[in-house]
């Protein structure tokens, strides 16, 4: 199923690319052709050499072997520089933009003429006026970016490669900060540059966007590229059973939740971060035992510290958390012992000490307890018999809890994190971003889980940045927008009315034009 290298079709071919790291093989003898005017989307689990061979492609790495050729003519490209000159853009997952820059300087910045003066000004702005009008990438050039959203922060990096001639397009993981709706409109650009004759390339891990928005699709798995096809003869099964190497199941199998007591009560809850910024503002809410509650809402709008106050990890500017009717102490280890368990969104942060092996990440925030011993040294059987418990229960892998965490892959770094909150038993999972830069079968595994967990009425918050996901494990959803809480929806809901929340537009506002 590899694609046909064609130089009259394609403006960009790699051939016979490979990268080693060591003793570790990123790519492996990858060949990929993308064709003039189209969307290529690429997949693959972490690990699969997605990143490393668009970096290649973008001059950041070097291949130890192989070929780029662009429009059938061999070219090297020692940095982004050259990639530029070429006629490549990337829109990375992290944007590459100067804060305190206006839009203006940030795209003209590195492709200025005459070093800012006002003559290269104007004919910058006159040019990214024709652009954004062109491409429906409308922004204002004398905004501070800082200031701006991400989806239109996203649209500035767009414009930034456009503005350098980019004629490829690489875009990695693009809708991960974006609202459905803002979603919506990247990929009307996308088919817009393509209907112009560019070239698309899209690394995302949502198979349901390479269904939607892609021409062509390559899988790559351990570093090889397997598999390339007309999108149209895929499906997204089909998609993942190539990425994994096993069949996977996509859909989340639930049964209707059976709501019990109250059990996790939030009232007045104020929170400020290291700014002084007010970012979670006057949240009141309740969970029950037996239902998983989503918060659904773009990145930045306050669920981070919204978690991050629940789990006692910062102490709240006002407001009360009952457990059982009870306040609970703002303290971490108080919380824990309450029975408030916390998978944090950033589980490297967080969640892990990577130097540490798994057996003793195994029970981290719960070390204090009298079985792991009462003097500064824990004991080590213990210890042991926990971390090989969570090994065969999790299929964490490899099996072996001596083993550093940091060397062990982003699934299976979440198993433990996951494994140490769940199998102490907590009245309260509080959860954040559960499949983030997780695998397709780690997500299966994860997602099966928490549902378990929930119907041994165990009361679940859960906060994803994954609509998807929000939808598929939630039994109710709460959107957040700056700070607040501004909707209450049924799983059920459209992608549009969740979407319109997700943006803070009011339901009375849903139907003005």
């Amino acid at each position: 199923m590899q694609a046909e290298i064609s130089s009259a079709k394609n403006v960009l071919e790699l051939t016979g690319i490979n990268k080693s790291f060591g003793s570790v093989v990123a790519n492996k003898d990858v060949n990929l052709a993308v064709k003039v005017g189209s969307i290529h989307g690429i997949v693959g689990e972490n690990g699969a050499g997605k990143s490393t061979l668009m970096s290649i492609l973008y001059g950041f790495y070097q291949a130890d072997t192989g070929a780029i050729r662009v429009d059938g003519r061999e070219v090297g490209i020692p940095d982004s520089r050259a990639a530029i000159a070429h006629g490549i853009g990337m829109v990375h997952q992290h944007f590459k933009l100067v804060e305190n820059f206006t839009v203006l300087e940030n795209i003209i910045l590195g492709a200025e003429e005459g070093a800012f003066l006002p003559s290269s000004r104007r004919k910058a702005r006159l040019e990214l006026q024709r652009l954004a009008k062109e491409y429906e990438l409308q922004v204002d050039l004398e905004a501070i970016t800082e200031n701006l959203p991400v989806g239109v922060q996203q649209r500035v990096e767009i414009l930034k490669a456009l503005y350098r001639q980019a004629r490829i397009l690489i875009l990695d993981e693009p809708t991960g900060v974006l609202t459905p709706s803002e979603a919506d409109h990247l990929f009307r650009i996308l088919r817009r540059l393509r209907d112009e004759g560019k070239s698309v390339i899209l690394i995302t891990h949502k198979l349901r966007e390479i269904m939607d928005a892609t021409d062509t699709v390559s899988v790559m798995r351990r570093g090889e590229l397997i598999a390339t096809a007309p999108t149209s003869s895929m499906t997204k099964e089909s998609l993942a059973e190539l990425m994994v190497g096993r069949r996977v199941l996509l859909r989340v199998d639930k049964s209707p939740s059976k709501p019990g007591e109250v059990v996790f009560d939030i009232r007045g809850l104020n929170v400020r971060d290291q700014r002084g910024v007010r970012m979670v503002k006057d949240v009141s809410f309740s969970v029950r035992a037996g239902e998983i509650v989503g918060i659904a809402g773009v990145a930045g709008n306050g669920q981070t510290e919204l978690l991050e106050a629940l789990a006692g990890n910062c102490v709240p500017e006002s407001g009360t958390v009952l457990l059982n009717d009870a306040e609970i102490a703002a303290d971490p280890f108080k919380r824990r012992e309450a029975g408030v368990a916390h998978v944090p969104e950033d589980r490297h942060a967080i969640g892990l000490i990577l130097s540490f092996p798994l057996r003793e990440n195994a029970s981290l925030g719960y070390h204090r307890r009298p079985e792991f011993g009462t003097s500064p040294m824990l004991k080590r059987s213990k210890l042991q018999q926990y971390a090989q418990a969570y090994i065969s229960d999790y299929d964490i892998r490899p099996p072996n809890a001596d083993l550093r965490t940091s060397l062990f892959s982003g699934g299976n770094q979440q198993k433990i994190v996951l494994a140490r909150e769940i199998e102490h038993d907590p009245a309260v999972l509080l959860v954040g971003q559960p499949t983030r830069g997780v695998d397709i079968g780690a997500i299966e595994f994860i997602h099966r889980r928490l549902i378990e967990l929930r119907d041994q009425n165990k009361a679940i918050l859960l906060v994803s940045v994954e609509l998807d996901e929000i939808r598929a494990l939630s039994d109710r959803i709460l959107v957040m927008f700056d700070g607040a809480i501004v909707g209450e929806a049924s799983p059920d809901a459209s992608e549009r009315e969740l979407g319109l929340l997700m943006a803070g537009i009011a339901e009375q506002d849903q139907g003005r034009g």
